[in-house]
């Protein structure tokens, strides 16, 4: 596992400032206080997670940050800078490739959960990775127990989507990636603290808006990972809606990937068939019933019936 996170920035006291902040966690803080040093230390060094201000003499932290996705394509970047401004945000996506920005100054909770979090999906793509297919499922059962209510869920909504493709006839390929984006659809939820995904009650908005955001992690870690473009488009839309009012993008209808069509569906279906913080878990026919009652809306008509005869027969 690579703990080393390298911060880039001119101003020496910002450098000691987040050394502090990071004392008692098991992480590994190298510091540069220019974009030349800190290339040097990546030659001797891979780092899991960068995190550079933007302004800096001689070399600025767009710059620094582009070089060094030449240097390490895998290292998720982070901008942190007091000078935060649109052109600025558009030049660091577009050439160097930022996930994320931290303004200053900054909030230390935010910036540690910022980074932690990144250094966690750094390693989780690392370890999927030309990973078999034992290795892929052990890391879905690795994150499910973040969830003690989630155990087993990945696999079962694989078992419901892959019974469900063979009958549409998809091809093997398309059932090996509904296999793997099943696995992994949640792998997102690495990043969502405990205390949302076991709170015993719905969820506030702000704790959903928080949920809301495992799509675009997960989607985040497998391209790292660098998987097959149709796993990630299952991870990224398992949350579309059909009507066009899910989430993360709000695609609609048919603009909605056919696989995280019919993931969705199965996805669903054993949320309800499960039981959860809040509720115990529905007969398999009041389910049912439910998911008819969202044909349209939430999911496509022709899939959703397949699906349905798919299970009333097991």
């Amino acid at each position: 596992m690579n703990t080393r996170i390298l911060f880039v920035d001119d101003e020496i006291n910002i450098l000691q400032s987040v050394k502090r902040l990071f004392m008692e966690d098991d992480l590994s803080v190298l510091t540069a206080e220019s974009g030349q040093a800190a290339l040097e230390i990546m030659n001797n060094d891979p780092v899991a997670v960068i995190v550079s201000d933007n302004r800096m003499p001689r070399m600025s932290g767009i710059e620094f940050l582009e070089r060094s996705r030449q240097l390490a394509p895998d290292s998720i970047r982070i901008m942190m800078t007091g000078h935060a401004d649109l052109q600025a945000a558009i030049h660091a996506i577009n050439r160097s490739g930022v996930s994320h920005f931290i303004t200053k100054p900054w909030d230390d909770r935010e910036l540690k959960k910022t980074v932690t979090g990144a250094v966690a999906r750094f390693n989780m793509a690392e370890s999927m990775k030309s990973a078999d297919e034992a290795t892929l499922l052990s890391l879905a059962q690795t994150i499910e127990l973040k969830d003690p209510y989630t155990r087993g869920h990945c696999d079962r909504v694989a078992n419901y989507a892959i019974r469900t493709a063979e009958r549409l006839g998809l091809s093997e390929g398309d059932t090996k990636h509904i296999r793997h984006g099943c696995w992994l659809h949640d792998c997102g939820k690495i990043g969502v603290p405990e205390a949302i995904l076991g709170f015993n009650g719905p969820l506030s908005p702000e704790q959903m808006d928080v949920v809301k955001n495992h799509p675009r992690w997960g989607a985040e870690v497998a391209r790292l990972a660098k998987l097959p473009e149709a796993v990630i488009a299952i991870i990224l839309h398992h949350h579309e809606r059909f009507d066009g009012a899910g989430y993360p993008v709000g695609l609609k209808g048919e603009n909605i990937p056919y696989l995280a069509r019919l993931v969705a569906i199965a996805d669903f279906f054993d949320a309800l068939a499960s039981d959860r913080p809040y509720r115990k878990a529905m007969p398999r026919e009041q389910a049912i019933e439910l998911l008819q009652r969202s044909r349209g809306s939430y999911f496509d008509p022709e899939i959703l019936d397949v699906f349905i005869s798919t299970i009333r027969e097991s």
